[in-house]
């Protein structure tokens, strides 16, 4: 077709190596974040056997990691990476089908608008730096050049804008796309319209709050939305696109470059390599020979697992894919029934993000600005509360409700113990990666960000010794980890955006004033919160919530005079509730994917886990009532 004739979605998918592109330039990024892995443990190394340590490694970490995150965001677009809220946009889709097709465009319109005005406000920066050499460091002892990561911001951010443009014009609903450019526009004059209406700074802030999540409900990607809303408010607070413009280039330019933020892609990367190692196969294996004599013991074999391989992974998330293959067909081989053993799985999984390391703790570390390291030990008390409440419940459902646990031949149960010897090699590689990073970390050996290079290491070694993992195997545990980073490093930085605009507002301060003068109290707040974080949670993903909703709430606790180590702990138990209720109630979408059997549905495992929804959020009160069981030692 000559090019007078073609269509325009037809000139972009013609485009020659733009996929080739993307794909040299998600490789980069990931190929550098394993890197960084080995950089990292170069460093301890050093630092530790030759009191030698590697020059300005939290530097090139924390550059790195702006480098990388823009280097795979276009990948991450073009394979629907980025998170959204689904359920309001597949209800929308079969009810009203012309706007469920138009959807996808307003989306991809509003990120190509933003991830542009990103490139184009980073562009000076780049060529300023580029021309004046400029650099951190300390001449005569290093130097990092900056022009190269703000290159990459610049060239990732407009890929990745082409690519939504890309996927604009080529749904080929040509009513939708016309419809979906006069929204895009009448957005546009809107907003400026508004930037010379002189609107309070309040009102804006609360403007603000409901445009974010009515995008949300219309399937507009969290970061996006953030990303869109944040820029629009600060430009009707300054009355000045061009400060909104640098306010967005710079958050995008710095708020990742820090050397803590470098926990994420590690944990997340050990976390992988942890998953493909059958370490969570051992973990049930040695649970079950002390508890599978017990009525109800393969249940509490399940919780004691779930626990260990929290302990050395810290996702959810991955205890719930890994379990629903290992602990439901043995359960259900035993008596128990199917409705239980993928409840027990689904609300057991949870403790992987309230047992440290857990990747919810690190994000909320950031964003509130307090210890990591503190927030772990704080999470020890209430970690092991949770499991044993499991247990517990497990224990007394098998015993007065037979019929939900299901009919267990104790006789059956009974297995041949496993020699000394096999105990030992299956319990020893998960034993080795506990002591490694959390007592690394307790013990003031490593920092977590080390703490996580170290255990990933480590866990890389175990499953190459173990046979589990090759070529391919490791390229896709690095390319999953990539992935899953600039997921939610992007999110971070279009929540710190969006938090400016609310900081210029003045709308959290306002609400901490309020709520602390309004004799609510701060039992008063959590409940609301709490309720909140439920609710999000039947909709959101958990990183998505905390993002949202941290920067109204943590001015809230610190007038009342809560301790933000704790809300920490609560905050991150009740978010995990989410994870278990409808319509979105992730644990159960990951269980029922992972299974792959009709057999079990969604209502099932819903209504399987509802019993541990309940020990949950009674948990979640225990330690609202008790702050002290989280500080005991701190």
């Amino acid at each position: 077709m000559s090019g007078n004739n073609a269509t325009p979605a037809e000139l972009l998918s013609s485009l020659r190596g733009f996929s080739m592109l993307i794909r040299w330039m998600n490789t980069a990024g990931v190929a550098w974040i394993f890197a960084l892995m080995f950089l990292i443990c170069a460093d301890i190394t050093g630092r530790t056997l030759f009191d030698s340590p590697i020059q300005a490694v939290p530097e090139i970490v924390a550059f790195s990691l702006v480098a990388c995150v823009f280097l795979q965001l276009a990948y991450a677009v073009q394979m629907n990476r980025l998170t959204y809220a689904e359920v309001f946009v597949d209800l929308i889709a079969r009810r009203l089908p012309g706007t469920g097709q138009l959807l996808p465009l307003l989306a991809s319109g509003l990120g190509c608008i933003v991830l542009s005005i990103v490139s184009v406000g980073a562009a000076p920066d780049f060529w300023r730096a580029f021309m004046t050499g400029e650099f951190v460091g300390v001449e005569g002892i290093y130097t990092l050049p900056i022009s190269p990561i703000k290159f990459a911001v610049v060239v990732g951010a407009a890929v990745a804008a082409i690519e939504c443009l890309r996927q604009f014009v080529a749904r080929r609903e040509l009513r939708a796309s016309l419809v979906a450019l006069a929204l895009l526009t009448a957005l546009s004059a809107i907003t400026v319209a508004l930037s010379s209406a002189g609107l309070a700074d309040r009102s804006v802030g609360i403007l603000s709050i409901v445009c974010v999540l009515a995008c949300i409900a219309l399937g507009v990607p969290i970061s996006i939305s953030l990303l869109c809303v944040g820029y629009a408010g600060i430009a009707l607070v300054k009355r000045d696109f061009g400060i909104a413009t640098d306010t967005l280039s710079l958050a995008a330019q710095g708020t990742v470059a820090e050397y803590v933020f470098a926990t994420v892609p590690l944990f997340v990367l050990m976390g992988l390599f942890v998953s493909v190692s059958d370490i969570g196969r051992d973990s049930f294996r040695s649970a079950q020979q002390i508890f599978g004599r017990v009525r109800g013991g393969l249940g509490v074999a399940t919780v004691a697992a779930n626990a260990v391989f929290a302990a050395i992974t810290g996702i959810s998330i991955a205890s719930a894919a890994i379990f629903a293959k290992i602990a439901v067909p043995e359960m259900v081989r035993r008596g128990y029934t199917a409705r239980f053993a993928v409840g027990l799985t689904a609300g057991s999984s949870v403790l992987g993000m309230l047992i440290p390391p857990s990747l919810l703790l690190i994000i909320y570390g950031v964003i509130a600005e307090v210890s990591i390291g503190a927030l772990f030990i704080a999470a020890i008390v209430p970690g092991i509360i949770l499991a044993v409440a499991f247990a517990s419940g497990v224990l007394v459902m098998a015993f007065v409700w037979p019929g939900f646990v299901g009919n267990i031949d104790l006789d059956v149960q009974q297995d041949d113990a496993a020699s000394p010897v096999d105990f030992f090699k299956a319990i020893a590689p998960v034993v080795l990666l506990i002591v490694l990073v959390l007592g690394g970390i307790y013990g003031g050996v490593f920092t977590p960000t080390e703490a996580g290079a170290a255990g990933a290491f480590a866990a890389m070694c175990l499953a190459l010794l173990k046979r589990r993992l090759n070529w391919k195997g490791l390229w896709d545990v690095i390319q999953e980890t990539g992935q899953v980073t600039v997921t939610i490093l992007f999110l971070i930085v279009s929540a710190s955006t969006f938090s400016r605009m609310l900081t210029l507002t003045g709308l959290p301060a306002d609400m901490a004033a309020y709520l602390s003068s309004g004799g609510l109290g701060l039992l008063g707040f959590l409940a609301v919160y709490l309720l909140l974080l439920i609710v999000l949670g039947t909709v959101l993903d958990s990183t998505s919530i905390l993002l949202i909703l941290l920067p109204l709430a943590l001015p809230v606790v610190t007038e009342l005079g809560g301790d933000l180590i704790w809300f920490g702990i609560v905050t991150v138990i009740g978010v995990e509730i989410g994870l278990l209720t409808p319509p979105l109630g992730l644990s159960v979408y990951v269980i029922k994917s992972t299974l792959d059997d009709e057999n079990i549905s969604l209502g099932a495992i819903f209504s399987g886990s509802f019993p541990f929804v309940l020990i949950t959020l009674a948990v979640t009160i225990l330690l609202m009532l008790f702050p002290e069981l989280s500080l005991v030692f701190l």
